[in-house]
């Protein structure tokens, strides 16, 4: 019985072909380059243990929620709105409340304020349409997912149109 279990001991597997690693193939082709052992290099990294503070960092939404107010800020065009202090709203020469500049190049704050909500929605509408991809195997959430986010697209798109056709004093619906 010791010759059997001398002999199981002394058996070495079999390698399969194609196994050895590049290292072992380098190290087997040129021993007289490398020497007998290829070792590789020790790197000792400096223990740098920083002091670590406790403080709890905000949520993953509220991340998303500052970039969105964000992206908000300067779709409305405060950097433009700081500058050259447009009023929030104008009147024509009979008192009535206009909302859009007669003049392409100039907005009130009202006006940027409404566009960059429509630009928001559009892109809620994005979001949407991304979020229909993900429910791919339950077909009526998609569809439905889908479908509010092709009508926020539209609805802003139609808006903004809208409103740049009103700014350049054409008529709204062509002809019509």
């Amino acid at each position: 019985m010791e010759k059997q279990a001398q002999g199981q001991v002394k058996t070495k597997k079999e390698d399969v072909s194609g196994s050895e690693t590049v290292f072992e193939r380098v190290k087997s082709k040129t021993p007289w380059f490398f020497g007998k052992t290829l070792r590789k290099p020790k790197i000792r990294f400096p223990d740098m243990s920083l002091p670590k503070m406790d403080m709890p960092l905000p949520g993953k939404s509220m991340g998303i929620i500052l970039i969105y107010v964000i992206l908000f800020l300067l779709q409305t065009g405060i950097v433009y709105l700081i500058y050259t202090e447009p009023p929030a709203m104008g009147s024509n020469a009979q008192g009535e409340p206009v909302f859009l500049y007669e003049s392409i190049h100039d907005a009130f704050i009202v006006e940027s304020i409404v566009a960059s909500i429509f630009i928001f929605l559009c892109s809620l509408g994005f979001i949407f349409l991304y979020q229909a991809s993900k429910h791919v195997y339950n077909k009526k959430i998609a569809v439905r997912i889908l479908a509010i986010g092709v009508i926020l697209i539209l609805i802003s798109y139609t808006a903004l149109q809208a409103m740049i056709t009103i700014k350049l004093k054409q008529k709204l619906f062509g002809n019509v």
